[in-house]
This record gives structure tokens, C-alpha cells and sequence, in this order.
């Protein structure tokens, strides 16, 4: 059904309209009271539930950051049955994003190209928000991912994501330094260890007791991936979000002149699948087996979740897949994890 109503209606309509249109719905399912309906067939079953940075997650499957920039539909995301929300990225300081058209459908990939430039209402705005949310029983986990403000000189970029991070902390179940987007003039410049070191330190202390996360991009080379594991392990940070998007167009089946139209922005869905999978089992291989891994990227299927849980990650996160799966894709996730692992399980011996 879902399927139909995209080819018909959404690919004839601006991508970020759609989204707009889809996630005003998303939104209203906790007002509208059917919420809780919608959670009795979502809801995953007590054996997906992950332990991880201190807090039990109902599914290792949740939405990355970018779906929800202001920490509007958390709720209604998780009576989707996502087991946890990341909201972002959110700046210091409120500011439109880029021009529009920003954001692209590639259907025949699988794909979105992105540079909405961390459009958001800023950090003061959405504190209230989520204040509110952090005091719900009955919601998803709560990740909130942080990034420079456009305005702010890449120089000054440590006080402002302290600043961020001060305001947004005490009611986020984690936090995330975002350095990896590349669609803020310098940001990922900032994935060079003699920048990134004193930011995240200084984050840290921001951050107090929240658990601390930083947000890689694909594009690194090996090494500064193995360079930013070591930072990581050694400063005492809890977790490495892997990936972001890509600037790269390797692989994809859209025509050269499709690309080139739409432009610079970042890659999401199925062509970063690979290279997502090589960051995470790199990543894996040089951290301790406690630190939390989260991966992302291209997944879309409940098998591709389980391929990455099995490559080590802790948690993995999806949002491209959203477009083109529709709104029980958490639901399908979860039952095909559930499927999965009631495969695995050894047979019963015979009486």
C-alpha cells in the first residue's frame, strides 16, 4: 500500500515537503489518542531490548539524526517502534539552513543527497521541548546531536558546541558532537585530532554525566579512523557514531547528468551501505568491547541490522529507508530481528 502511495503521490512531490507532510502525521499520533493503538502492533518484544551507556533500549533499531531536527515527534517515532530517537542536529543558534531545493530523491539507488545545512530552531528553543519529553515514562531513548552554528568562526567552534552542550545535556538520555556533516563550511576539518581533542574534552565536561558520542563521516581515511578510535578510547567518551553521510558518487545507477543537476550534499541510503559495514568493523577492531558503537548507513532490511549487530555494533540507526519504506518500517525491522533470533535458537532436543 505504502509502496503505490509513494510512486503515486510522493515522487511527484518536493522531497521536502513530503517529509514535512509525512512527519506532521508522525507528530500526530500522540494527540490524535491513536498513538497507543498504533504501539500495540510497533512495540518490540522484550528480547530485543539492548543495554547500553546505562539505559535499556527496546530495540537495537532507532532513527538517526536529521529526521527530527527540533524534537517535535519523538513519541510518535517511538510508537512506530523505533527503540530510540536521535533529534538534530541542533545549534547554538537557530538558522534556516541552505536554500531550498536541499534535499533529493535518487529512487533507483535507494538514496537521498542532502545539504539542508542543520536547519533548526536552536538550542534555547528546543531545551523546553526537551524537558518536557525527558520527563515522559513512556517514550523512546533520547539522543540529541549537536553541531556549529554556520555563523560561528570554525575557530571559536569549541565554545560553541560547550554552549550547546550546557543548554541540552541535563535532559538528553546521550549526547552527540556532530563533526562530520558536509554541509557547514569547515565542520569536518574539525575531524582532525589537534581540533578535535580540545573540543571534545571540553564538551565532555559540558556534558557532566550525560554519556558523550562523536559522529564520524565515511570519507576518512582508514588510519584517521583508527587515529580518532585511540582519541576517543583515551579521553573516556562512550560511544562513536558511524556514519554520516558521503561526498562521494561512486556506484550509484543514476545517470551523470542527474547527479550533476542536483549537486553537492551529502549521500545517504543504499550506496553507503559497504562502506558504512568496513567503518564499523574498523572501528570494532580498535575500541574496547564496552565502548558503545552505533552504526549507520544504507541499512534498510532487518537482515542488514542484524548484519551490523553481528559486525559489533551496538545499536544501529536508519533514516533514508524511512522514504522508501514507509511508516511500519520500525515494525518490520523489529519483527525480522525477532524472526532472526528465533532461527538461531538451538533446537529443541527431541523427547
Amino acid at each position: 500500500m505504502y509502496g503505490l502511495l509513494f510512486s503515486l503521490v510522493f515522487t511527484r512531490m518536493d522531497p521536502e515537503r513530503a517529509h514535512h507532510l509525512a512527519f506532521r502525521v508522525i507528530r500526530s499520533l500522540p494527540t490524535l489518542g491513536i498513538g497507543r493503538l498504533v504501539e500495540r502492533s510497533t512495540a518490540p518484544s522484550d528480547e530485543l531490548a539492548v543495554e547500553a551507556l546505562g539505559l535499556r533500549f527496546p530495540s537495537p533499531f532507532g532513527v538517526a539524526a536529521g529526521f527530527d531536527k527540533d524534537a517535535l515527534g519523538v513519541v510518535g517515532l517511538g510508537q512506530l517502534g523505533f527503540g530510540h530517537v536521535e533529534v538534530g542536529t541542533i545549534t547554538a543558534l537557530p538558522q534556516p539552513g541552505n536554500d531550498r531545493p536541499r534535499l533529493f530523491r535518487l529512487v533507483g539507488d535507494r538514496a537521498l543527497v542532502n545539504r539542508m545545512g542543520f536547519n533548526n530552531g536552536g538550542a534555547d528553543a528546543a531545551a523546553g521541548r526537551l524537558s518536557r519529553l525527558s520527563r515522559r515514562t513512556r517514550r523512546p531513548v533520547l539522543g540529541v546531536n549537536i553541531g556549529k552554528s554556520r555563523v560561528t568562526p570554525v575557530e571559536r567552534a569549541t565554545e560553541d558546541y560547550v554552549r550547546s552542550a550546557r543548554v541540552l545535556a541535563p535532559y538528553a538520555d546521550y549526547l552527540v558532537v556532530n563533526v562530520s556533516s558536509p554541509n557547514t563550511p569547515g565542520l569536518r576539518g574539525l575531524q582532525e585530532l589537534d581540533a578535535l581533542a580540545p573540543l571534545l574534552e571540553a564538551v565532555r565536561a559540558a556534558a557532566g554525566a550525560t554519556p558523550l558520542l562523536v559522529k564520524i563521516a565515511p570519507d576518512l581515511a582508514d588510519d584517521e579512523v583508527v587515529r580518532i578510535c585511540d582519541l576517543v578510547v583515551r579521553l573516556g567518551l562512550d560511544g562513536i557514531i558511524a556514519t554520516n553521510t558521503t561526498i562521494s558518487r561512486e556506484g550509484l545507477t543514476a545517470s551523470a547528468s542527474e547527479v550533476e543537476a542536483i549537486g553537492a550534499g551529502g549521500l545517504s541510503g543504499a550506496p553507503l551501505a559497504a562502506r558504512s559495514l568496513e567503518v564499523l568493523e574498523l572501528i570494532r577492531a580498535h575500541v574496547p568491547a564496552e565502548l558503545c558503537v552505533v552504526s549507520v548507513g544504507g541499512v534498510e532490511t532487518a537482515e542488514q541490522v542484524q548484519e551490523r549487530l553481528d559486525a559489533g555494533a551496538t545499536l544501529v540507526q536508519g533514516y533514508s529507508a524511512f522514504i522508501y519504506r514507509g511508516p511500519m518500517w520500525a515494525r518490520q525491522v523489529n519483527r525480522g530481528l525477532e524472526r532472526i533470533r528465533r532461527e538461531r535458537r538451538p533446537a529443541a532436543p527431541a523427547a
